[in-house]
């Protein structure tokens, strides 16, 4: 593991030596250290060239950057299949025919039937026949994932897509400034 001294000998070259010895030693400080495993991965020509139009994309700095985000984004997946009480954030977007046999009111009822887990939906007229509804839900992700099934499943719903982030909840009563009553909120971390 790197240490003060490693850096300091390193940085003891002759541009360093150079420098004021306030910024040498601002330098110093500003190292913050940490061990870091690095590791070497192998990927074939084709996965190898998805990575790096993907970090083009993106607009990554860097291979690391972007492998660390693709690994985080595999875990938290794996977190929500993995058991369907894990508390999640959704967001559920579906379009569906306005027109088709009462699927309107059918998907008013679902969300009724769940109102539990809704926290709002916006809904957007697309086109003479088309509607655009994203269903904002908070809960586990087996009854959040249940909720979008349900809908999506619907006869009528061309398209739909459920987008879930795994989160920890906790409840925090507390009061807003002098006088005002508490009351509690929940609030949402990432894990």
């Amino acid at each position: 593991m790197t240490d003060r001294a490693d850096v300091a000998r390193l940085l003891s070259g002759d541009w360093i030596s150079r420098q004021p010895k306030a910024f040498q030693q601002a330098l110093l400080d500003a190292v913050v250290w940490r061990e870091v495993e690095a590791g070497t991965t192998t990927l074939d020509d084709d996965l190898d060239a998805r990575l790096d139009e993907y970090m083009a994309e993106r607009g990554y700095a860097n291979r690391s950057e972007a492998i660390r985000d693709l690994v985080r984004g595999g875990l938290e997946k794996e977190v929500l299949a993995g058991s369907p009480d894990e508390p999640c954030i959704g967001a559920a977007v579906y379009v569906y025919d306005h027109e088709a046999r009462d699927l309107a009111r059918r998907i008013t009822g679902i969300g009724h039937e769940h109102h539990d887990l809704s926290l709002a939906t916006l809904h957007v007229h697309l086109d003479h026949d088309s509607c655009l509804e994203v269903s904002v839900l908070r809960g586990k992700s087996g009854d959040v994932r249940h909720f979008a099934d349900h809908i999506i499943a619907e006869r009528g719903v061309r398209y739909g897509r459920l987008v879930m982030v795994p989160v920890q909840l906790s409840t925090v009563a507390h009061t807003h400034g002098s006088g005002a009553a508490r009351h509690t909120h929940v609030h949402v971390t990432r894990k």
